[in-house]
């Protein structure tokens, strides 16, 4: 029986018993843009038979699927757990020391200070005493008597001072008593803070060693591409600096690690697609082949940015004015100006989503702070959304206001309510103006126009017709849309998605602090043989750009990043490298130069519109003026464009490009100049369009 109980005492320690608790120490983190994987090391002596160990002060964050264990040996692992455990945090002494001498220091010295006063109250009583003896016992002159009347009354007082100051000392180290108690308490309540551990359990088939590494990945960490950009004047190579700006929040300091920087995203699915058949018919639109930059390039977030700024265009480059710029997941935002720019505070946001009607929305990472955003047509939105006044409301809004229907109906006048004539001449059965005109107000894509001009638009280019016809009209278009209100919208288009990833391996080890700060680590400077020139492009911008242009960037391994330039030793503000934009040539702007100017003229002289036929033509010409206002000769290389027509019924004539470089597949004519100190010259080209009067177009 004794047998019995004693294996009943002693079965839980030979069970768990060799339940250890092992440190562990990081020997490497491999960072991505978003996301570390972390590697650990660790040793731990293993009995022959079932052995169980804990891994502990691991981080919180951990993917659990992710945990893989190497340097098993001939170890088998029967089974292993991840779980959040809770342990209080160690006083820490150093703080706690001076406190606790201080107090000792101060329980010394009331002491005394209480001895002190209990002196003086014992003095205080002998004076009395000894004042009431001697005016008793001895008969003193009236001189004596003031004379002692005179130190009694002086000692009295000093002595009575003397305990007041003692008793305020007192309670002033009381006060600091009751401070430094309390500051004691508050290290002796310290809270309990989360910890990761893993539990392994092991099936050994001898006693052994292990020397384990432990992987896993975590979030809260990732790195942000940025760069410097050196130039010491026009004549020397470019330096680029290329660095990784690490951040983490996983609960672990990484202390002296090896850092590999990786531009892969664990997140990512990998599992291999599925190609299916295509089915070929006829659409209703036209598809555009563009891909837009916004969908296919891998951006990152990047947490230092404060204030975004930039310019959202459509895709042929044309700002896009009123798009609509949003913080994600808040009602913080902005539209851009007409020329398309935009500035928002982007302060604890992670993702803008940049939208505009008609087009395909674009959500990014807030990865700079210089974003340029190309947005591309999107023809299914039309099919969801009438465009009302200078906005949108979805159909369901619109319920009560507007009669949709499609362009063929709209045209053949069968839409209940609509009265059409001659094909374009439109009124609204219901409404009679006094004036006898019935007219109503057309709207294409937001944007009122006439009614001339209603009837040049193809009707193969419209997907939905809506129509206003109670007081929403007149309270979004006033009395314009008094006689109802015909809205129109176009069709558009659709876009596409890639990836790349490389590894940088750091030379060195680096401490980065699990408090989110940003933690600068070099991968690498590279000289680069660089050309100089100033560009302008007035179309688009009228400042005129130094720009540094280098070949063969691909084996540098670039990411978009912000850039920092400093030209001559100055800062010059900053810019941002896009290498997925990028072909043969990278060119960076290195900052605007206020002494060089390009003005951009249509020739108000030159013809501009004449009718042949059943034909519409437009002649433009343009004068491009520039003056070097510096003290030194310049290159520039000038830009402009001449439109290019996709439509076999629109006809680019008459074409004339005097001194540019014209490459007529896109339109794009160049000018590569020397202009001397002080010196101005002009350019000019001229076209003509010609197309069908009933036709609208944009140039």
């Amino acid at each position: 029986m004794k047998n019995l109980i004693l294996f009943l005492v002693l079965c839980p320690f030979l069970i768990f018993g060799n339940d250890e608790k092992i440190p562990s120490k990081i020997k490497e983190v491999t960072v991505y843009l978003s996301g570390a994987n972390i590697t650990r090391t660790a040793e731990c002596n293993l009995d022959a038979g079932t052995s169980e160990i804990t891994l502990t002060g691991l981080s919180t964050k951990i993917d659990e699927s992710s945990i893989q264990i190497s340097g098993l040996q001939s170890v088998s692992i029967l089974s292993m757990t991840y779980d959040i455990n809770y342990m209080p945090l160690l006083i820490d002494e150093s703080a706690s020391r001076p406190l606790s001498e201080r107090l000792d220091a101060i329980e010394t010295e009331i002491a005394m200070l209480k001895n002190d006063i209990s002196g003086l109250q014992e003095e205080e009583q002998v004076i009395y005493a000894n004042r009431t003896v001697s005016a008793r016992t001895q008969s003193l002159s009236l001189e004596k008597v003031k004379e002692i009347s005179t130190y009694y009354r002086e000692r009295i007082t000093a002595i009575k001072n003397e305990i007041f100051k003692a008793n305020l000392k007192v309670k002033q180290l009381n006060t600091e008593t009751r401070t430094i108690q309390k500051q004691m308490a508050e290290l002796n309540n310290v809270p309990e803070k989360e910890q990761g551990e893993i539990r392994i359990k092991f099936d050994a088939p001898i006693a052994t060693i292990l020397n384990l590494e432990i992987a896993y990945q975590v979030q809260d960490a990732g790195w942000i591409p940025n760069y410097d950009i050196k130039s010491k004047d026009i004549n020397t190579p470019l330096s680029l600096s290329y660095k990784a700006h690490v951040y983490q929040k996983t609960g672990n300091d990484w202390n002296d690690v090896n850092i590999i920087l990786s531009t892969g995203n664990p997140n990512i699915n990998v599992a291999k697609p599925n190609l299916g058949t295509k089915y070929l018919d006829f659409t209703n639109g036209y598809r555009n082949t563009n891909i837009s930059a916004a969908k296919k390039k891998k951006y990152v977030y990047n947490p230092t940015v404060k204030i975004v700024t930039g310019t959202v265009v459509d895709e042929s480059g044309s700002p896009i004015p009123g798009a609509n710029i949003l913080i994600k997941g808040t009602t913080r935002g902005t539209q851009t100006d007409f020329d398309g720019h935009f500035s928002l505070n982007v302060e604890n946001g992670k993702e803008l989503v940049v939208s505009y009607i008609g087009s395909h929305s674009a959500e990014l990472p807030i990865y700079s702070s210089v974003m340029n955003v190309r947005l591309d047509e999107d023809i299914s939105q039309l099919d969801e959304v009438v465009v009302i006044g200078y906005g949108s409301q979805t159909r369901r809004e619109t319920t009560n206001a507007v009669s949709s229907v499609n362009v063929e109906n709209f045209l053949s006048g069968k839409t209940a309510g609509v009265q059409v004539t001659n094909g374009s001449n439109i009124k609204l059965r219901g409404i009679n103006s006094l004036k006898g005109n019935n007219t109503p107000l057309f709207v294409l894509d937001g944007i009122p126009i006439s009614s001339n001009e209603m009837s040049e638009i193809d009707p193969e280019m419209i997907a939905s017709v809506g129509v206003l016809k109670n007081l929403k009209a007149t309270s979004l278009y006033g009395t314009r849309g008094s006689n109802g209100v015909i809205i129109m919208t176009t069709k558009k288009s659709t876009v596409q998605d890639d990836i790349t990833t490389t590894k940088f391996v750091i030379k060195k080890p680096y401490s980065i602090a699990s408090d989110g700060d940003i933690t600068a680590i070099e991968i690498n400077t590279f000289k680069l043989d660089a050309k100089y020139e100033y560009f302008a492009a007035p179309i688009v911008n009228e400042n005129v750009f130094l720009t540094s242009t280098f070949k063969d960037w691909e084996q540098y391994n670039l990411l978009p990043g912000e850039a920092s330039i400093y030209f001559k030793g100055t800062y010059a503000g900053k810019t941002t490298i896009d290498p997925y934009t990028t072909q043969k040539e990278m060119t960076v702007s290195l900052g605007i130069d206020q002494n060089i100017t390009v003005t951009r003229k249509q020739n108000k002289n030159f013809k501009s519109k004449s009718f042949t036929g059943s034909n519409r033509i437009l002649d433009r010409k343009y004068n491009l003026e520039i003056k070097n206002n510096k003290a030194v000769a310049i290159d520039l290389k000038l830009m402009d464009r001449i439109p290019i027509s996709q439509n076999k019924d629109i006809k680019v004539d008459d074409i004339e490009t005097y001194a540019a470089n014209y490459e007529n597949k896109k339109g794009l004519l160049t000018w590569d100049l020397k202009l001397s100190p002080q010196e101005t010259k002009t350019e000019s080209f001229s076209f003509q369009v010609r197309y069908p009067k009933y036709k609208r177009i944009s140039i």
